[in-house]
C-alpha cells in the first residue's frame, strides 16, 4: 500500500536519514523504534507527506507518487488519505469534540450532515458519545487522545501516522490507547504507523522497524 525508496534528509550539515527503503502493509500496526536522534519522526513526517525527502527519494501510495504532486494536490491527497495522531492531541479548544472530529471531513468537502454523522459514530465507537458536546478543556488527557484518533479516522484514510501518541498519558490511559489501536486494526482494518519509545506497544505491533543513526537496522514481522 505504501512504499518508500531511497529516503534521505539532510538539514544543513546534519544527515538525518541515509537512504531508507520501507514498505507498509495495509491493515497492520507498524511500530518504528530506536534511540533519540535515529530519524524516526523525520521518517514519519516524510511518509505522511508533511515533509519532502531530498532529491531522488520517492513515496508511493499504491500507484500515486506523492513526491511528484504539486502542493495543492498534495494537501487534498493528505486530507483524504492520511490521518495523524500526535503526542499532544492538538484539538482546537474553541470547538466541541464533535466539531473537532468532523472538521477534516468538512475540509474534504463532505456535507455537514454526513460529516457530523460520521464523527458521532466514531466518537460512539471510541466510548465518547456522551462527551461529544464537551470542549477539550472539559475532558481528560485520555479522552482527548481518543478524540484525536477519531479525528484521524473520520475520512477513512489509507493510513494513520502516530508520533509518540501515548507519551503524555498516564499508565492506565496509555494502555487503553494502545488497546484501541489494535481494536481498530481488527474491527476496521485500519493501518497504523507509530513512532514510539514504548516497548510494550512495539512488542504487540505486527511489524517492528528498528532505526539507528538514520538507517533501518532491522525489521521484525509477525505475519
Amino acid at each position: 500500500m505504501l512504499t518508500a525508496r531511497d529516503i534521505r534528509k539532510t538539514f544543513g550539515a546534519l544527515e538525518v536519514l541515509k537512504g531508507i527503503d520501507i514498505d507498509i502493509a495495509p491493515g497492520k500496526v507498524t511500530a518504528i523504534v530506536g534511540p533519540s536522534g535515529a530519524g524516526k519522526t523525520t521518517l514519519l513526517q516524510i511518509l505522511g507527506t508533511l515533509m519532502a525527502p531530498d532529491s531522488g527519494g520517492r513515496v508511493l501510495y499504491d500507484d500515486t507518487d506523492v513526491t511528484a504532486l504539486p502542493d495543492s494536490r498534495l494537501s487534498a491527497f493528505r486530507n483524504r488519505n492520511i490521518g495523524f495522531v500526535f503526542q499532544f492531541h492538538r484539538l482546537l479548544p474553541e470547538f466541541t469534540l464533535l466539531e473537532n472530529v468532523a472538521m477534516p471531513a468538512l475540509i474534504a468537502g463532505r456535507g455537514r450532515k454526513e460529516a457530523f454523522a460520521e464523527a458521532h459514530a466514531l466518537l460512539a465507537r471510541l466510548g465518547l458519545d456522551g462527551r461529544a458536546d464537551h470542549r477539550p478543556s472539559e475532558l481528560s488527557g485520555g479522552e482527548c487522545q481518543r478524540a484525536a484518533v477519531a479525528r484521524a479516522l473520520v475520512n477513512r484514510p489509507s493510513v494513520v501516522f502516530a508520533d509518540e501518541p501515548s507519551g503524555s498519558l498516564d499508565s492506565y490511559n496509555r494502555t487503553e490507547l494502545h488497546r484501541l489501536f489494535f481494536e481498530l486494526r481488527d474491527s476496521m482494518g485500519a493501518t497504523f504507523v507509530i513512532v514510539t519509545h514504548d516497548e510494550s506497544l512495539a512488542a504487540d505491533a505486527d511489524v517492528i522497524v528498528r532505526m539507528v543513526d538514520g538507517r533501518i537496522d532491522a525489521i521484525e514481522s509477525k505475519y
